[in-house]
């Protein structure tokens, strides 16, 4: 198997600004900790609302530790913006009663998209525990949520398998206990090797899994960053990615061009075996994601709405 990266090959030159090939795409952002990362992200928000993402979601700390930023960053989307947000929502760090009262704040303030995750451990524990008295893991938080309300739910997959599975059929089991617990979509983690998603997917078909799934990908924006990322998740980084970006530390303009290259590369393979929608991890950054976006034929809406209102902006 060779996954060296090829030169764009003539049907990507021909789609480039196809926009009847453009695929279905959405974003993934992080609440912001200060003012300045808060202007940050709403930069990226106005950047990207015009390209009509399906919907956008919101992250939760470790242990639950960004829950009130994820929050407000939520209302703020829905109140603002033209936006679909989904709120991520996890297991850690609250009872049931606890989790099902954010759950119906959120269902009372307009937002039908929830992101279901078991969540990692707290803060200062490496292994996971569930909660007294909580959701112990993300099929159960997927039942709970449909007491609450007719959510949209996703929840995550792993090309790669979960890092604390022992097996990839032990993976596929939890994914189906989640999707016969009431899941109608399933975002995967990022992967950088096609083959590892095709793999993957026949397992999923094999466990007669038929929920749509979504690739998760990952723009590389900081080469360093994403390895540290990538140990900590599970995630593969193959060596053809190391001799990329090799040497263009100090190089950005050169390194954005790469990144985008490899990402739109990643897009196009899948979109050869059938893959029509993609969910980008932006963090918080809209050029690379904007570039890959506009590449696959994904292209600008006049009418969508990203503005701060004068009373956000004053504060």
């Amino acid at each position: 198997m060779n996954n060296n990266l090829t030169p764009f090959p003539q049907e990507l030159i021909f789609h480039v600004g196809d926009v009847s090939a453009a695929p279905t795409v959405s974003f993934e952002f992080f609440p912001p900790k200060t003012e300045e990362m808060e202007q940050r992200l709403w930069e990226t928000i106005v950047e990207l609302a015009p390209l009509r993402p399906a919907f956008v979601s919101v992250t939760y700390g470790a242990g639950g530790t960004t829950r009130e930023r994820t929050h407000a960053t939520v209302r703020r989307i829905l109140k603002e913006t033209s936006l679909t947000p989904a709120a991520h929502l996890t297991c850690v760090g609250a009872s049931r009663a606890a989790v099902d009262e954010v759950a119906r704040a959120y269902w009372e303030s307009g937002v039908r998209h929830i992101v279901a995750l078991r969540g990692d451990p707290p803060q200062g524990s490496t292994v996971y525990a569930p909660y007294p008295g909580g959701y112990a893991y993300a099929n159960e938080l997927v039942e709970g949520l449909r007491r609450v309300g007719d959510f949209e739910i996703s929840v995550a997959a792993f090309p790669e398998k979960h890092p604390e599975s022992p097996s990839f059929e032990q993976d596929m089991e939890v994914l189906k206990r989640k999707v016969d617990a009431g899941a109608t979509r399933a975002i995967t983690q990022y992967f950088f090797d096609a083959d590892l998603f095709y793999r993957f997917m026949e397992r999923v078909e094999k466990a007669g899994i038929k929920i749509p799934i979504v690739p998760g990908i990952l723009p590389i924006g900081n080469f360093a960053q994403v390895l540290k990322f990538s140990h900590m998740c599970g995630a593969s980084v193959p060596p053809w990615l190391h001799e990329m970006f090799d040497g263009l530390d100090g190089q950005p303009v050169t390194r954005n061009l790469v990144a985008a290259y490899v990402a739109v590369e990643q897009c196009r393979k899948l979109q050869q075996q059938g893959v029509r929608q993609f969910h980008f991890y932006t963090l918080n950054r809209a050029d690379l994601t904007a570039a890959v976006c506009h590449v696959l034929g994904v292209r600008r809406q006049a009418d969508a709405r990203a503005e701060p209102t004068r009373e956000t902006a004053q504060g």
